[in-house]
């Protein structure tokens, strides 16, 4: 029985990724899995082990601020709450294998898989060093900390794996090492197109709200739509007072409503009755210019047509299955007048080739590059 520890600063029960990859490893009955974050993923037969999402004082933001801007990198890491209590936790468990999800758990994985004797696979969500490279906070204290994290860290994994092309590119380019993709995918759905009305076309949005991702746009962007198109938003209210903004926005507007969002399991089948899975992201970060969301592989497997501004992953997708518009440049009026110019046999076209493409794109795929990955670093 292999022992496999899966790690991630972040809520288990509603991270698309990291839930798909604690049921991928699930799956092998050689395994004996441990999952570590701020909430257990409710997944039968797990070990689960939650540590606690700390809020800190002004008087320790203060200090953990001058300890990077003195590169005392290791000091601030390693006096991390997070990282501090699952040290705690785990410094008497045995592992195999440890599965660090995004760099801020890399450090720790390091040194537990030392003391263990055990392989480590990162899985990269996003690239780190830009994170949110738009905010002159983060260039100010945590460019360079992320910069010496992976520059320390990166070459000390024994597996690399992140969500795209474009970012796995990035990180060999700029730290020398190999990075496998491993997409947002979620599990195929075997659904068919729902019928499209000449007169009613109907769009969605889903996802958590995150201002910086500026979803007005796509209030804005129904101004300029004719008649047949209407849009629901399908958001998890995680920032109330944006939330507030947005529903101002929308009690003036007609053709627009707000729909309860369902269980992440289920949110493909709830997109099925819709046409087109709108998502226009505003490139103000390095990651969100090369994003390769879960909603747009959500919107496939739901067999939907997709619209979205000229964001280069999710167009490498979108064109090489055609199963959408890409507007031709980042504004309302470009996208208005390719959705405004389509005609309802395309948008059936366009949904019957996201049916067709499902099965190409979904997580089924990555469970085996995962598996593999992992049956390359522990295979006796």
């Amino acid at each position: 029985m292999k022992k496999v520890l899966v790690i991630s600063f972040s809520n288990l029960k509603t991270d698309p990724r990291v839930y798909r990859q604690i049921l991928f490893l699930k799956s092998v009955e050689d395994f004996d899995i441990t999952a570590v974050g701020y909430c257990s993923p409710d997944i039968s037969g797990l070990n689960s082990i939650s540590i606690k999402k700390v809020k800190g004082s002004i008087t320790s933001k203060l200090t953990r601020g001058f300890q990077l801007k003195s590169n005392q990198f290791e000091k601030y890491y390693w006096t991390s709450p997070p990282v501090k209590e699952s040290l705690n936790k785990l410094k008497d468990n045995f592992f195999d294998l440890i599965i660090a999800n995004d760099i801020n758990t890399l450090p720790l994985v390091v040194f537990l898989a030392k003391k263990n004797g055990a392989k480590v696979l990162l899985d990269a969500h996003e690239y780190q060093p830009r994170q949110f490279d738009d905010r002159w906070l983060f260039r100010f204290f945590f460019q360079d900390y992320w910069d010496y994290i992976c520059r320390t860290y990166l070459p000390k994994a024994d597996a690399m794996v992140t969500v795209c092309q474009g970012i796995a590119e990035e990180y060999s380019k700029n730290y020398g090492i190999e990075c496998g993709v491993l997409t947002n995918a979620p599990f195929q759905e075997l659904l068919k197109p729902s019928p499209v009305d000449d007169q009613s076309i109907r769009m969605i949005y889903h996802g958590f709200l995150n201002s910086s991702r500026k979803i007005e746009n796509m209030l804005y962007l129904m101004d300029l739509l004719d008649e047949r198109f209407s849009l629901d938003l399908m958001v998890i209210p995680n920032q109330g007072g944006y939330l507030q903004k947005l529903q101002k926005l929308v009690s003036i507007r007609k053709r627009i409503s707000f729909r309860e969002p369902v269980p992440m399991p289920q949110i493909s089948r709830a997109l099925n009755e819709y046409d087109i899975g709108l998502f226009l992201l505003w490139p103000a970060s390095f990651n969100y210019r090369l994003a390769l969301p879960n909603k747009l592989f959500e919107y496939i497997q739901g067999c939907l047509a997709v619209a979205i501004w000229p964001s280069q992953e999710m167009v490498r997708v979108v064109h090489e299955y055609n199963c959408g518009v890409v507007s031709d440049d980042f504004t309302l009026e470009s996208m208005a007048k390719v959705l405004n110019n389509l005609s309802t046999e395309e948008i059936k076209k366009f949904k019957e080739n996201s049916r067709i493409a499902s099965p190409h794109l979904c997580a089924e795929k990555n469970r085996d590059i995962l598996l593999d990955t992992v049956a390359s670093l522990i295979s006796d």
